[in-house]
């Protein structure tokens, strides 16, 4: 079982436990030695957001991995899905993100891509807790001219920049979209607004001063109000708006209104089925997703897989079935032509491309989802006993879901980070599944 990791990676306010100097240090000690290849050095990226705490923790990293006689690639500030990327394409044995993604400034995280860009199964985020404190880390630890070194690839920023906008149609332009970009004040600062420029967009940008306290305060896709209110006021054709480190996407059309992670693969995958590119006609997504996206998917000819919540989880699925598009409801867009990972740049340049090839506005690409009432509950719980463990609730959640029948659904889980559980119902009438929602969560509360 783990400890340290949650659902992606290591996470926790800076400078408390466990988000400390030293854990950093020792999930080095602990990744030079499970990723360090037999016959020579290990090489270890290491990227970041634009979080102040950012450089104590990239420091204490670096020094656990080059005592044990692994080199460290800097790249500095870039978006999660760059770290997979450059892992893979400078042959590092392993890949390393320091950011709390959405969360804000005081929080921070850790998390790793292998040398296939793919984030780590939970076995091996198991083995690397085990090594952290194994009794013979000291005597492992490299001496003299086996101690490791390193360097800052000072170009990193500009190979990612090419190898986005290289996954956009060689024979389209972005010419005479205007368009607002917000970076959150985070990891996609300086790329995010030159990739649109560069394929010919007219790009007004926010969120792209970062003074180590504000990645995600009132920007950013926690806060697409901001990206709506500048779409409407610059009157541009609509806006993308990232979360710090630029894994995930929220849209704004052209009228304001904000396109969900939801209806961004309804759209993308609409265009794929059309032109024979999905594979087995197959979106995948979490137990989150609306219903109304997997109605969707189903009109087009398609079919929806759903997974347990979080990105990996997607991708998991997708890599043992051959999926090649899956993605969350907060904005992950996985495009596993492309990459391993979440990229919220990516997405927005595949909506771009299919709006360009349709000649049709966002609004009306968008149109295709149509949403079934969701209302969603997080309550406070003093401990997460499994549920099936309590008779009555369980009871109440089956009854729930026969009252629902093919209309609706119940979906129930505890968080992964925090002491709550989530409680998910939808039904064709809103009124319906306030009831039952109400119903769990007075439940919950009693218990």
């Amino acid at each position: 079982m783990r400890k340290l990791f949650g659902t992606d990676g290591v996470r926790g306010v800076a400078n408390k436990s466990p988000m400390t100097a030293d854990t950093a240090l020792r999930l080095g000690y602990a990744a030079a030695l499970l990723f360090k290849p037999k016959n020579r050095r290990g090489r270890f990226l290491i990227g970041k957001d634009t979080r102040l705490s950012c450089y104590m923790f990239e420091n204490a990293m670096a020094a656990g991995i080059m005592a044990m006689g692994g080199d460290v690639l800097f790249v500095g500030p870039l978006p999660t899905p760059a770290i997979a990327h450059l892992t893979m394409s400078m042959r590092a044995d392993a890949g390393i993100v320091i950011s709390a993604s959405h969360n804000p400034f005081n929080h921070n995280g850790i998390k790793f891509f292998s040398g296939n860009g793919y984030k780590l199964p939970d076995e091996m985020e198991s083995e690397i807790e085990k090594l952290m404190v194994s009794p013979e880390l000291e005597a492992l630890m490299a001496t003299g001219e086996a101690i490791g070194r390193s360097r800052r690839i000072d170009d990193a920023s500009g190979r990612y920049i090419t190898f986005c906008k290289n996954t956009f149609p060689g024979d389209l332009t972005l010419d005479g979209i205007r368009m607002v970009v917000d970076c959150a004040n985070g990891a996609a600062y300086k790329v995010a607004p030159l990739i649109f420029q560069e394929l010919g967009a007219e790009v007004i940008s926010i969120g792209v001063n970062p003074n180590g306290t504000n990645i995600n305060s009132l920007v950013g896709a926690l806060h697409p109000e901001n990206t709506s209110e500048s779409v409407k006021t610059y009157r541009a054709d609509l806006g993308i708006a990232l979360d710090g480190d630029a894994d995930r996407v929220i849209f704004t059309d052209e009228k304001g209104e904000i396109v969900d992670g939801d209806a961004i693969l309804a759209i993308i995958a609409k265009s794929m089925i059309t032109e024979g590119k999905l594979n087995k006609n197959t979106l995948v997504a979490t137990v989150m997703s609306n219903l109304g996206l997997e109605r969707a998917v189903r009109k087009m000819g398609g079919k929806l897989v759903r997974t347990q919540v979080g990105d990996r989880y997607v991708f998991q699925s997708m890599l043992e079935e051959g999926y090649n598009l899956g993605g969350e409801q907060s904005g992950h867009i996985i495009l596993r032509d492309h990459t391993t990972t979440g990229d919220g740049i990516i997405a927005a340049l595949q909506v771009l491309a299919v709006m360009k090839k349709t000649g049709k506005t966002l609004s009306e690409l968008k149109s295709i989802l149509t949403r079934v009432p969701q209302v969603l509950l997080n309550i406070d719980v003093r401990e997460k006993k499994p549920i099936e463990s309590i008779p009555s609730l369980a009871s109440l959640i089956k009854s729930s879901e026969e009252k629902l029948g093919e209309n609706g659904r119940v979906y129930i889980r505890y968080s992964g980070t925090e002491s709550k559980v989530r409680i998910l119902v939808e039904d064709t009438n809103e009124i319906t599944a306030r009831e039952i929602a109400d119903e769990l969560a007075d439940a919950f509360r009693n218990i």
